[in-house]
């Protein structure tokens, strides 16, 4: 059984050739299964969260990922505040093949996901993007989205602490020297300005309000991932056409979708399409430049999957 680490599946990785790569995938049928258990652990009162996340694509593979989110760990600073191994079975014989970092994983995965949305949602000549969060997540973020919008010339972030922003320019601009990257203080005015706006925090009450975004935006909300975690207010989900990567994993599970639905803000009608429908052109997606498109990145064991199975061939070719 291949045993691949981090620093493995980080090497040389290209979010542009796994993007499409995992449209193709969603062009095929997949079955999934998320629990999610929470225990009040911290003493501050804040929960920390166990996930086990499977997908099945049927004579092909099957996978399963357990994960912790102990966000305590982040005040701590000695650990990751999310970790996870992933174990992935091939799908003839259900025989082992392979055992992942699942917190490298996550990143790849989640990034994916996210620039997937953007290739198929936001305009071709977006020129901002807004990072909002600097954890470690928006490194990965950051990077999938100027692969498949090149476009992008201009990068801000924003964060509760300003070091850590400032910190993650520094880092990007090094690694991505034809982009300017800089940190800023107030989120409105980066959100007026940006083309693409990107949101990784964990929060209940949202950062993002409908009335900043600018005619033909689109916004990648990717931190929310609880009943009462959202991102967006009410009138962003209003003024933006709204997509999903999967809808058995947000719509009646994560805030961002359910405490709009439950106040009668959107119906479930208003969520047009998924990652599936529009890879199988069960949609067009964005209809001119002008519109305001919403993507919520769920994640979900199929896209741990998917991911795996890539990264997986492209170790076994080498």
């Amino acid at each position: 059984m291949l045993m691949l680490d981090a620093a493995q599946m980080l090497d040389q990785l290209s979010f542009s050739a796994m993007v499409d790569e995992l449209a193709a995938m969603h062009r095929e049928p997949i079955g999934l299964v998320d629990e999610l258990m929470m225990d009040s652990t911290d003493a501050d009162g804040n929960l920390s969260h166990f996930f086990i996340r499977t997908g099945w694509q049927p004579e092909k593979a099957v996978g399963a990922k357990v994960i912790t989110v102990f966000p305590r760990n982040n005040i701590e600073a000695r650990w990751p505040s999310i970790q996870a191994i992933y174990v992935l079975f091939e799908g003839k014989h259900g025989t082992p093949v392979a055992c992942l970092d699942g917190t490298a994983l996550t990143w790849i995965k989640t990034a994916t996901d996210s620039a997937l949305g953007s290739k198929l949602l936001s305009r071709n000549d977006v020129d901002s993007l807004l990072m909002i969060g600097a954890g470690q997540m928006a490194p990965h973020l950051v990077a999938a989205h100027l692969e498949v919008r090149p476009s992008i010339s201009r990068v801000r972030v924003w964060n509760r602490t300003a070091d850590k922003a400032e910190r993650l320019c520094e880092a990007l601009a090094d690694r991505f020297p034809k982009v300017e990257f800089a940190p800023i203080g107030e989120i409105e005015a980066g959100v007026r300005d940006a083309d693409l706006i990107c949101s990784a925090i964990g929060r209940k009450d949202p950062v993002l309000r409908g009335e900043w975004l600018k005619p033909g935006a689109h916004v990648d909300l990717v931190g929310a991932f609880t009943p009462e975690m959202r991102e967006a207010d009410d009138e962003c989900l209003r003024r933006g056409c709204l997509f999903v990567d999967a809808r058995e994993t947000t719509i009646h599970h994560i805030g961002e979708l359910m405490i709009p639905l439950a106040s009668g803000a959107i119906r479930e009608s208003d969520v047009l399409a998924s990652l599936s429908d529009l890879c199988q052109g069960q949609h067009p997606g964005r209809t001119d430049d002008d519109e305001i498109t919403l993507f919520k990145n769920g994640g979900g064991g199929h896209l741990d999957l998917m991911c795996a199975r890539i990264i997986h061939a492209r170790r076994q070719a080498r």
